[in-house]
């Protein structure tokens, strides 16, 4: 969550029981007219510039109380975390980049430096991310650094060390949040034993770094919309809106098949009992022949300048063929867009936008 830790008030009013209890619901609520707001009917494109952030994929945006939006992605060497900021989503297109970490030569955290979330917590910020050692580079799992400097440019970032989950297997994409006085992490993991790649897990945590309790998995890719060439589901974001909070995640390779689900749970429920969260059985977010834009996915949310309006971010293509291995195409392009409202309080993702046409861009330079 962008636009404060605490997933507490909004400005708007894994198994097969946990799909089906929610199925009903989720349908009628993609079925459902969304809320106007400067929605994009026809492909058109939302009032900001997209792309956003060229080779920049994985994308999070933090708001900060500074008034400024922080940004980091995943670059594609996959060798370092990089961070900008700017007092409008617009700006941080051509805001200066800073790399604030880099990669191991050897050793842990030596390779494959993914997903970077940028978080304010207890008065000091934290990066989890995504690394492997540089002698094995799909040992993945999930790193975290911390900076006591109220600016997050300067001072020090101290290597806090791995998130020690229940399983040494392939980790990744964490996210935190704090609700109802009680802070989480959220992560994509393979459990030993099940014919999957990732599936999702929550945990609540004893400080920033270190996971206290069970660990729960929320969900499971089932769907065949979630197994296109691989068994994945990763990338969650929470969004707390009208007494639900939702969580979006990407499922299936990272090609044109990658798309989005969401999960929803009532926000007096217990997050840590699977059977509170209903998911989706059809994606929200999927690749759009007519805005010519492909393997939307891996999003966060933030709020626009208003500090009303609901924005989500997301990294997707220009163009569907891809030579080799999707990870080695460096293009995948950050971009935002109004997120809407369905009447009945679920979000309406609707599709991904064209890119800005260039007179627009000139209009608004």
């Amino acid at each position: 969550m962008s636009r404060d830790d605490d997933l507490l008030a909004g400005p708007h009013p894994p198994t097969r029981r946990l799909m089906l209890k929610g199925a009903a619901l989720a349908a009628g609520a993609l079925a459902a007219t969304p809320t106007p707001a400067t929605a994009a009917p026809n492909g058109k494109a939302a009032p900001f510039v997209n792309p956003l952030v060229r080779q920049r994929a994985d994308p999070y945006i933090h708001r900060h109380a500074d008034g400024f939006y922080y940004f980091t992605a995943t670059v594609p060497e996959y060798d370092r975390i990089v961070l900008r900021r700017s007092r409008t989503l617009d700006g941080l297109a051509t805001a200066a980049e800073s790399v604030i970490w880099t990669r191991h030569a050897t050793g842990v955290m030596g390779a494959h430096i993914w997903a970077p979330e940028i978080h304010r917590i207890g008065g000091k910020w934290y990066v989890y991310f995504a690394s492997a050692p540089a002698e094995s580079v799909w040992d993945i799992r999930i790193w975290v650094l911390e900076n006591a400097d109220p600016d997050p440019f300067q001072g020090t970032w101290v290597e806090k060390g791995q998130v020690r989950t229940a399983w040494e297997t392939f980790s990744l994409d964490a996210t935190t949040f704090s609700h109802r006085g009680t802070r989480y992490l959220l992560w994509a993991q393979h459990e030993p034993g099940m014919d999957n790649n990732t599936a999702l897990w929550l945990s609540r945590m004893a400080n920033p770094w270190t996971l206290t309790g069970p660990q729960v998995r929320l969900s499971t890719p089932e769907f065949d919309w979630e197994c296109v060439g691989y068994k994945v589901n990763e990338g969650p974001a929470v969004l707390a809106r009208n007494g639900r909070l939702f969580v979006s995640y990407s499922a299936s390779a990272t090609d044109h098949h990658y798309c989005m689900g969401l999960l929803t749970a009532d926000a007096h429920a217990d997050l840590m009992d699977p059977a509170n969260w209903s998911k989706s059985p059809v994606p929200v977010f999927t690749s759009n022949d007519t805005t010519k834009q492909y393997g939307p996915g891996h999003n966060c949310f933030t709020v626009a300048e208003d500090g009303r309006s609901d924005v989500l971010v997301y990294h997707a293509r220009q163009y569907k063929e891809i030579t080799g291995d999707p990870l080695n195409d460096p293009n995948r392009h950050t971009r935002i867009q109004q997120l809407d409202w369905n009447p009945d309080g679920t979000p309406h993702f609707g599709i991904p936008v064209a890119d800005t046409a260039a007179d627009s861009v000139k209009e608004s330079a």
